[in-house]
C-alpha cells in the first residue's frame, strides 16, 4: 500500500469514528446518550401518564410519573394555554419512585398542551431522562355564571351569595364543591339549590358586621353537564358593614328601623291594598335607585299605572316588591291606610327629598340590608324571590345543598 493510500485510510477511520460519536451525542436509534458526562439509562423505565401524544385528555385526569426502581430527579409539568405557559405544582413522593399533581393543579384546564419534562437516576447513579406531550379535550359547550356581590363593596348582614347559569346544571356537587366561600372570621356557609339554574350560599344566621368574606368561584373546565364545561375563574371579596333590620307592620302601618339591634326610628308606611296585598316575610335589599320607572305592566297589573319618577326605590323581590318614596298618595294614608300595589311606601316629595321619611331612610341604607314583613294578608314571600333565602330554617336551607 503507498503512502496516499495509507492516509486516505486513516482518513476514512477518522470520519467513521466521528460519525459514530455523532450517532451517540445526537441520541440516535439504540445509542447511548449522556448527560452531564454521564450515561444514560433507557428511558423505558420512566412511565407518564397520559402517554406520549395523547390527544382529548378530561379535565379529570390524573397526571402521573413513575419509575420501577432508582428515584426521581426532577419533574416538571408545564401547562400552555392561550400563549401563556404556567407550571404545574406536584411533589416526588418521599421514596423518590413517583410524581402527582397537588391542590387545584390536580385538575387538568382543557383546550390546553401539557408538556412534562422527567429526568430519573439508577440505582447506579446514572440519569434517564424523558419529554411527553399531551393536549386536553376542546369543550363541545360550555357554561357561565353571573353571582352577586360580584365586586368588591359593603354589604349589609343580610346579604345571600347569588349564582345564575345560563345552562342547567346536572352535575351540582361539582359545581358547588368548586365554588368555595370563606369568612374572617370563619363561620359555615352552605349553598342551596333552587333548580339547575341557580346556587344561593348563605350561613346559618345573617353575617356578623365586620366579617370578610371571599367568593372563590373556580368553575373553569367543571363539567356542569354532559359535554358542557364551565368557564369562570373569579375571586370578590366583599366586607360586612353595620346591621340594619327593619321590621314593617302591615296591620300597624309603622316600619321599625333597628341599627345594631338599637330602635333608631319608627316611620309610617302604607302597604298593599286588599287585592294587591304585600308578601310576609324577610327579604333582602337587591337594587338601590334614586329614581325609576315603576309600570304596571311588567309586573302582571296591566295599565293600573306607569310612574316614571318613583323616588327612594329599593328593590325587595325579584317579581317587583320595592320599598320606595311615595309623592302621588295624601299624607294621610301614611300610617293609616294601606292604598300599593304591594309595595311598601314612606312618605316622600316628587323628584326625592332628602328630608323626607324615604329619603332618610334610602341615605341610610345598602344592599343586604333586611326589611321583614309581618302581618300581612298575604303568604310568605317565595325563598327564591330575590334573595328570600332567609325564610327557610337551617335544616331546610342545608337540605338543599348538593353535598351531603
Amino acid at each position: 500500500m503507498n503512502h496516499n493510500a495509507k492516509k486516505a485510510g486513516a482518513t476514512l477511520a477518522t470520519v467513521l469514528t466521528w460519525a459514530g460519536l455523532l450517532a451517540v451525542l445526537t441520541g440516535c436509534t439504540g445509542a447511548e446518550s449522556f448527560v452531564n458526562g454521564k450515561p444514560r439509562s433507557v428511558r423505558g423505565g420512566i412511565t407518564i401518564v397520559p402517554r406520549d401524544g395523547a390527544r382529548d385528555i378530561g379535565a379529570d385526569a390524573r397526571v402521573e410519573v413513575k419509575v420501577p426502581s432508582g428515584r426521581l430527579e426532577s419533574v416538571k409539568v408545564t401547562r400552555i394555554e392561550d400563549a401563556r405557559r404556567r407550571d404545574v405544582r406536584g411533589k416526588i413522593s418521599q421514596d423518590g419512585l413517583s410524581w402527582a399533581p397537588h391542590g387545584a393543579s390536580s385538575r387538568l384546564s382543557l383546550s390546553a398542551r401539557y408538556t412534562v419534562d422527567v429526568v430519573a437516576l439508577d440505582g447506579a447513579g446514572h440519569r434517564s431522562a424523558r419529554h411527553t406531550t399531551f393536549t386536553t379535550a376542546i369543550p363541545e359547550q360550555r357554561f357561565t355564571s353571573s353571582f352577586t356581590p360580584d365586586k368588591p363593596s359593603i354589604v349589609g348582614t343580610g346579604m345571600i351569595v347569588s349564582f345564575r347559569f345560563d345552562r342547567e346544571i346536572r352535575n351540582r356537587a361539582a359545581v358547588e364543591r368548586a365554588i368555595r366561600i370563606t369568612s374572617v372570621p370563619a363561620v359555615a356557609v352552605v349553598g342551596h339549590w333552587f333548580g339547575g339554574g341557580r346556587l344561593d350560599f348563605r350561613p346559618a344566621a345573617y353575617w356578623k358586621s365586620g366579617t370578610k368574606v371571599t367568593v372563590a368561584a373556580a368553575l373553569r373546565d367543571v363539567p356542569g353537564a354532559p359535554r358542557v364545561y364551565g368557564t369562570q375563574q373569579k375571586t370578590v371579596t366583599f366586607t360586612v358593614g353595620r346591621s340594619q333590620v327593619s321590621r314593617v307592620d302591615v296591620a300597624e302601618h309603622t316600619m321599625e328601623v333597628r341599627r345594631n339591634g338599637r330602635l333608631m326610628d319608627t316611620v309610617p308606611i302604607t302597604a298593599g291594598a286588599p287585592g294587591t296585598t304585600t308578601y310576609n316575610g324577610k327579604m333582602v335589599v337587591t337594587e338601590m335607585h334614586e329614581v325609576t320607572r315603576m309600570d304596571g305592566r311588567t309586573v302582571g297589573f296591566g295599565g293600573e299605572y306607569d310612574i316614571k319618577d318613583v323616588p327612594h326605590a329599593l328593590r325587595l323581590t325579584a317579581s317587583g316588591t320595592f320599598l320606595h318614596g311615595n309623592y302621588w298618595a295624601g299624607q294621610g294614608v301614611f300610617g293609616s291606610a294601606n292604598v300599593s300595589h304591594g309595595c311598601v311606601g314612606l312618605q316622600d316629595v316628587k323628584g326625592g327629598g332628602g328630608d323626607t321619611p324615604a329619603g332618610r331612610f334610602y341615605d341610610q341604607s345598602r344592599i343586604g340590608d333586611v326589611v321583614e314583613v309581618v302581618n300581612s294578608e298575604d303568604k310568605k314571600v317565595a325563598p327564591d324571590n330575590g334573595l328570600g333565602g332567609w325564610n327557610l330554617n337551617w335544616g331546610q336551607w342545608k337540605a338543599g345543598s348538593a353535598l351531603h
